[in-house]
């Protein structure tokens, strides 16, 4: 905003009634030329009209800048009277306005709002001001004049120009109003200007407003020095750097790139990697020596290169092949697992012989908690060697097992990579936990991608997608574990020896807990055998009545449940030692959990006891036959699989057919429906073994013979009456052995499982093998009086 001087200063006559533009974003002082865009037709045919008159129309500023069609109640009251210098119309219809502001004004009232505004206003006076007449004026504008000085030198929206005319004006009014119309400050702060009438007011709040401007200024050209300086510097560096390398090469001594690339170069030397690996590496190298530390790809080659040479592709450890060391380890840390202990005392025992054999890989199957994983623990000891487990279970991308590829943003080598780095050898005994619950989805099959891990004839040049180079797998002694081998893939399977870990019996449990969970337990808790004893009558107590697993993993959280108790007794200051018997057990672990359910449910006809296999070990199960009228109905509850379903129309109809051998009516089913119930009907069962307990439940029921209540039996049942073998023997042998049955019914083709039975397993049992069906009715059936 300009400030041209009138021609006489003399008090201009304003009308008492002025057509009022509203002004959006700025404020006309008097004595000040304001140059306008005016593109509203109210305000255009404001400026026809009054440019036909005498040229003075009042302007008042608006609140609000973006409302395009103001009321009067949205305009500042006060504003001023100005005089139009100049009007040019452009051709989009708008017209540019130069004002000249003339005397302060207020608008009393609005008289009319269309075409445009006009109201009725009143001149607010300022008394003209004579020069010397106050000191503390002259002190302000002198003030305001010397920082108005320093403001135009730190802003570059102020000009010298407006300086020379604040310094030349001699009307305190007009400084204060030119100041403030030009100073970048709120629009609301310039109207407050505007309607200060005293010259000494109007002139403390320009003082406090240019002020506080010269501080903003000098902060932010404080601010812009420091970031030039910031800038400066870094050149300075970079420029100091490049004359530091060229004197380094003048001295015939590296940069610090350089000598990054030369220890790399050594540790490719030292890591005596196979040629096909050395070659992938020093081609990395002089990709990497080519590139700038700053780039992205660097630190991708760089990483690359670091996986490469901290692969252990020469390092090993040494096999202990002291076969009775190794066995005496073994036993320290497991009971039993006799067959497993076997096959790695072998291994040994050939390693010994042939030093460069191939790590066989097994696979661990059998119910939780019977010491699989910590069984691959004991095996790397028993061995000398490094032991690394990685959990398969919910994997469901095969880039888990093979790695990324480095196009790829923070790619990785797979786990098997992975755990042979953090190994730091290329021998160690590698577990692969939970291998029957990987999983399969768009991203690939994981489970194909380990038929290369564990094929002896490939695994000896294992590529990782990342690492991209072959890997010797074949000194790994690859160790799975599955709870059950159904879902593991025929083809995974075939390349792996199954090992079966079948569940513990009740003596076996009994010297597992004395000899490694309850000293382990102690310890755990800080107690020790001066603190708490058990006795052998409590631990059996606590496997029957409080566990039902074919692993220890319960039966230790019931004693370590116990162990607790004990240490907030000790923790109190109680010292007496307590003794864990049978007749107290029920203090620490409440009532008991599990009951023996044999005699007292087989009492009346059509009930027979047969013995299944579940993922947690073995489990009797009850098979319920009943008749009632009807016609040829054959009806199977207790949410049966459809293998199990076939299994029972199989005995129904082996029934039917021989139903006078039996001493049955033909007729029985012409009238009747049968009902077969397999409790607990909540859980699912499936398989053919339960075809002999189903068999020999119809039997029973339709002579009105029970079965023995510590009879139990297990069988394929098949139309021509034959007997075929099923699996899971010894976990099935421990069920019924633990629910106190007394004579088990067996396949034939089963015989030869049971001889492979520890003796302390089949002491107190009597094992019969049938081939055809009806044998086991003379075994199992109460004789007729």
């Amino acid at each position: 905003m300009l400030f041209i001087p009138r021609e006489k200063r003399e008090k201009r006559n304003i009308p008492k009634f002025l057509p009022i533009l509203p002004l959006r974003g700025a404020v006309l002082f008097p004595e000040l030329v304001l140059p306008i865009m005016v593109g509203r037709k109210k305000s255009i045919k404001l400026i026809d009209d009054a440019m036909e008159g005498e040229r003075i129309i009042g302007v008042l500023t608006q609140y609000n800048p973006e409302q395009e069609d103001p009321s009067p109640q949205e305009l500042y009251q006060v504003g001023v009277a100005a005089h139009l210098l100049r009007v040019v119309k452009e051709l989009d219809g708008t017209q540019r306005v130069i004002v000249q502001g003339l005397e302060r004004i207020r608008a009393k009232r609005f008289l009319q709002s269309d075409p445009y505004f006009v109201a009725e206003v009143e001149v607010l006076e300022v008394p003209p001001y004579l020069s010397g007449s106050d000191l503390e004026v002259e002190a302000l504008v002198r003030t305001i004049r010397s920082l108005f000085q320093k403001a135009v030198e730190l802003a570059s929206y102020l000009t010298n120009e407006l300086k020379n005319a604040v310094m030349s004006i001699r009307d305190p009014n007009v400084v204060a109003d030119l100041i403030a119309a030009n100073l970048n400050i709120k629009v609301q702060e310039k109207q407050e200007v505007l309607e200060t009438v005293d010259l000494k007011e109007r002139l403390k709040k320009v003082h406090f407003l240019l002020a506080r401007e010269v501080q903003i200024l000098e902060l932010g050209n404080k601010i812009q020095s420091q970031v030039k300086e910031d800038i400066d510097r870094a050149q300075r560096e970079y420029y100091l750097r490049e004359q530091l390398k060229a004197i380094k090469r003048e001295l015939g001594e590296l940069d610090d790139h350089a000598q990054e690339i030369k220890q790399l170069r050594e540790k490719i030397e030292a890591a005596q990697m196979p040629e096909e690996a050395r070659k992938a590496a020093e081609k990395e190298l002089e990709r990497l020596s080519k590139m700038p530390p700053a780039s992205a790809e660097y630190t991708v080659a760089r990483t690359y290169l670091d996986w490469l040479i901290e692969l252990p592709w020469s390092k090993s450890t040494e096999d202990n092949l002291d076969i009775a060391h190794a066995r005496q380890v073994l036993d320290e840390d497991h009971y039993d697992l006799e067959k497993v202990k076997k096959r790695i005392l072998e291994y040994l025992a050939v390693r010994k012989l042939k030093n460069d054999m191939k790590g066989p890989i097994l696979c661990f199957v059998g119910p939780p908690g019977v010491g699989k994983t910590s069984l691959g623990k004991s095996i790397a000891r028993a061995m000398g060697r490094k032991f690394v487990r990685i959990s398969l279970g919910g994997i469901r991308d095969e880039a888990e097992i093979r790695g990324h590829r480095r196009t790829y943003v923070g790619a990785l080598p797979g786990k098997i990579i992975q755990g042979i780095k953090r190994a730091g050898v290329n021998n160690p005994v590698f577990m692969l936990d939970e291998v029957d619950k990987i999983g399969i989805d768009f991203r690939g099959d994981p489970a194909a991608a380990l038929l290369e891990v564990l094929d002896p004839e490939q695994n000896h040049a294992f590529s990782d997608h990342y690492i991209d180079v072959p890997f010797d797998l074949s000194k790994v002694l690859f160790i799975a574990t599955a709870n059950v081998l159904d879902t593991v893939p025929p083809a995974l399977k075939d390349r792996m020896e199954v090992l079966e870990l079948p569940g513990y019996t009740d003596d076996e449990k009994l010297m597992i807990a004395k000899n490694h969970l309850i000293p382990r337990q102690l310890q755990e808790h800080g107690l020790t055998e001066d603190d708490l004893e058990f006795e052998d009558d409590a631990i059996i107590t606590i496997i029957n009545s409080y566990t039902r697993e074919a692993g220890v993993r319960n039966l230790e959280r019931e004693i370590a449940a116990i162990c607790r108790q004990v240490a907030k007794e000790v923790a109190e200051g109680k010292r007496e030692k307590v003794i864990v018997r049978k007749d107290n057990v029920y203090k620490f672990l409440g009532p008991e959990k599990f009951y023996p359910e044999v005699a007292e449910r087989i009492t009346t006809p059509g009930i027979a006891t047969g013995l299944a296999w579940t993922p947690t070990g073995g489990d009797i199960i009850f098979i319920e036959a009943t008749r009632m009228k009807g016609r040829k109905g054959l009806i199977l509850t207790g949410h049966l699989g459809e293998v199990m379903k076939e299994s029972a129309q199989a005995a129904l109809s082996y029934v039917r057919s021989k139903a006078r051998d039996f001493g049955i009516n033909e007729d029985f089913f012409s009238k009747s429906d049968i009902h077969i119930h397999v409790p607990a009907g909540a859980i699912p069962k499936d398989g053919p073994s339960a075809g002999i307990a189903i068999f020999v439940a119809l039997v029973s029921l339709l002579t009105n013979r029970p079965v023995k209540s510590d009879v139990a039996m297990t069988g394929e049942i098949t139309l021509r009456g034959q007997v075929l073998p099923v699996g899971g023997i010894k976990e099935k042998v421990l069920a019924g052995k633990r629910a106190g049955i007394k004579t088990i019914i067996l396949p034939k083709r089963n015989e030869k499982d049971v001889e492979e039975l520890p003796d302390h397993v089949k002491q107190g049992l009597k094992f019969h093998f049938i081939q055809r069906a009806e044998e086991a009715l003379d075994v199992a059936l109460v004789k007729e009086e």
